[in-house]
């Protein structure tokens, strides 16, 4: 069995105010995780020790199950491949006695998808970009085209869904972008939206 190991980088909150800021060490902060959860459009190859009949590379469903020879459907997303194979062993072992279940991860689909940063709202091109490791507020909005002529760019927000400390947090993009005030330009993380909203007349 290979263990898979993903990095989940975790942040915390900003706000206009010095406390409610999200702090340094925690904003640059990469916590490493043993096992990675897999997601609908993931690729596992099932083997069974003797059984090479029932050895199988099967695609997660849009429901979040994977088809397995002789039992049927298995519930995968949102669980590790060794839960996986438990789940395999125990619908197995009705038709063999003691079955050896392998399931291995050879295609990690999902993980690119919801690792995306997106930027929404007043800006010149709302995209959706790929994550990469260091990415900042600043890069994530120079790649949209920067905030169009309606934005009120220091109402800005990044949103957060996942993770000890997500949320929604203030984010000064004028200050960034026109007086170089780096306080909000955090760290991005996988699955972060920062959005900029439109001015109030």
């Amino acid at each position: 069995m290979v263990a898979v190991s993903v990095f989940v980088l975790l942040a915390g909150c900003a706000a206009p105010s010095a406390t409610n800021r999200l702090p340094t060490d925690q904003n640059e902060s990469a916590v490493l995780v043993d096992e990675y959860l897999i997601g609908v459009d993931d690729v596992v190859q099932i083997s069974v020790w003797r059984n090479p009949d029932l050895d199988a590379s099967v695609p997660v469903r849009p429901d979040g199950k994977i088809s397995v020879p002789l039992i049927g459907d298995v519930q995968a997303s949102g669980r590790t491949p060794e839960q996986v194979s438990e789940s395999i062993k125990q619908e197995l072992s009705v038709y063999i006695k003691n079955p050896l279940v392998a399931v291995i991860l050879t295609e990690l689909n999902s993980h690119e998808y919801l690792s995306r940063i997106r930027v929404t709202g007043a800006v010149r091109s709302p995209v959706t970009i790929a994550y990469r490791q260091g990415m900042t507020v600043l890069d994530a909005v120079l790649a949209a085209g920067g905030p169009n002529e309606f934005a009120n760019p220091d109402r800005s927000r990044l949103i957060r869904k996942s993770g000890s400390d997500s949320g929604t947090f203030d984010v000064l993009l004028n200050q960034i972008l026109n007086k170089g005030d780096l306080d909000t330009n955090y760290n991005l993380r996988p699955g972060d939206v920062i959005t900029v909203p439109e001015r109030t007349l």
